[in-house]
């Protein structure tokens, strides 16, 4: 963590507009993404691309680079991680317009920024995450 976002994070009971902006539009940025590759999921393991060899193919290639052949049932399991992973990025974006993004729901302090920056759609500071193990 940089020093001055740990300085700045100590007593702090929120962000400022300015930073959940930044949060914002990191979540944005990252929601486009993960749309983008459930689509990809979803219609490998629909063969809804209208493409007649997949209706023949038994595997097939997904993902843009196709560098890994997987079966319907494994597709069919990372786009439910998928829609889980674009449900939470949703919910942090909820949080930000309640003005209650960032802050730990076990310890009620600020996660760190360089936390949030890794994963902007934590709900638990480092410090809880690692009691629960």
């Amino acid at each position: 963590m940089k020093a001055e976002d740990e300085k700045d994070e100590k007593g702090r009971t929120h962000y400022s507009d300015e930073e959940l902006a930044e949060f914002r539009e990191l979540i944005n940025d990252k929601l486009i993404k993960a749309r983008h590759d459930m689509e990809l999921l979803t219609e490998a393991y629909t063969n809804s691309n209208d493409n007649d060899t997949m209706d023949t193919s038994p595997t097939f290639k997904v993902l843009e680079e196709g560098y890994q052949v997987m079966s319907k049932e494994e597709n069919a399991r990372l786009a439910g991680r998928q829609e889980k992973f674009i449900q939470s990025l949703e919910n942090a974006l909820v949080r930000i317009e309640n003005k209650t993004y960032g802050i730990c729901r076990e310890t009620g302090k600020l996660i760190s920024k360089e936390r949030l920056r890794s994963v902007p759609h934590a709900t638990l500071s480092m410090e809880a995450k690692l009691k629960q193990k």
